[in-house]
């Protein structure tokens, strides 16, 4: 056996001792990746263990918080004749209306709200329309409603409930995904806040905007509080009350 056989040889073995090495670390990583996967989701496999926290997290609804036991004898002692299923219901008819309004691109969806909320929905909606995008919100489950704020100030109370719901969320842009997924479900919370103006000053300074004054025939927004015959179709108006319940706003948190 000549030099350049037993050089041959030794590289051989040199590649075969690199292979056994690789092989070992490859058994060792492989066992401690079931060890911690084991440990961390119940599986051997780390990529079936990843799939199933993120299904999990996809059907777990966000928790709330609540604070309707410290808040609702408050609320009920400074407004006696508040009823606080009808305000909930009401409050999740809102919720659901305004994340319709987006997803049809249709404004006049949202059920009630004040003129300035209107205003901000047809601003984002408008948004939307510039940048070419329409924004999904598919198969809505509204989780749990808590009250979750109660502020008392001498010309305004606001009461702000916090739900979970659960739905499709995805932007589309020319046909194309640009954000969210359209098979998956994602789970989120919002801010549903509802105002009572007890000053009417406040109104008066808000130019109209403190509540939300519109046309119960044609849904166009009033021109004043004293507003009389609305200036679309020219239905009579019956002045509106400010001493009620009315929502302001519906926040993502």
């Amino acid at each position: 056996m000549d030099g350049k056989q037993i050089g041959v040889i030794v590289i051989l073995l040199l590649i075969l001792a690199v292979i056994v090495i690789l092989f070992y670390v490859f058994i060792r990583i492989r066992r401690k990746v079931r060890y911690y996967s084991r440990m961390l989701f119940g599986t051997e496999s780390l990529v079936d263990g990843v799939k199933s926290m993120e299904r999990e997290e996809e059907l777990t609804p966000k928790s709330v918080s609540s604070a309707t036991g410290l808040y609702l004898p408050s609320i009920l002692q400074d407004f006696p004749g508040f009823h606080y299923e009808e305000m909930k219901s009401r409050a999740e008819n809102v919720l659901l209306s305004y994340l319709r309004s987006i997803d049809a691109m249709n404004e006049g969806l949202l059920t009630e709200g004040t003129s300035q909320f209107r205003e901000n929905l047809r601003l984002r909606i408008g948004a939307l329309q510039k940048a070419g995008l329409r924004e999904h919100f598919e198969e809505m489950q509204l989780h749990r409603m808590e009250i979750y704020q109660y502020r008392r100030q001498r010309e305004r109370c606001s009461i702000v409930f916090q739900a979970a719901i659960g739905y499709i969320h995805y932007v589309e842009k020319d046909g194309s995904i640009t954000e969210g997924q359209r098979d998956r479900l994602k789970q989120s919370r919002y801010n549903i806040e509802m105002i009572y103006i007890q000053d009417r000053s406040v109104i008066d300074d808000l130019g109209g905007d403190g509540i939300g004054l519109n046309c119960p025939n044609c849904g166009s927004p009033i021109s004043g509080v004293g507003a009389k015959r609305c200036a679309y179709c020219d239905s009579l108006i019956v002045e509106f009350n400010i001493k009620t319940w009315n929502f302001s706003s519906v926040k993502e948190v």
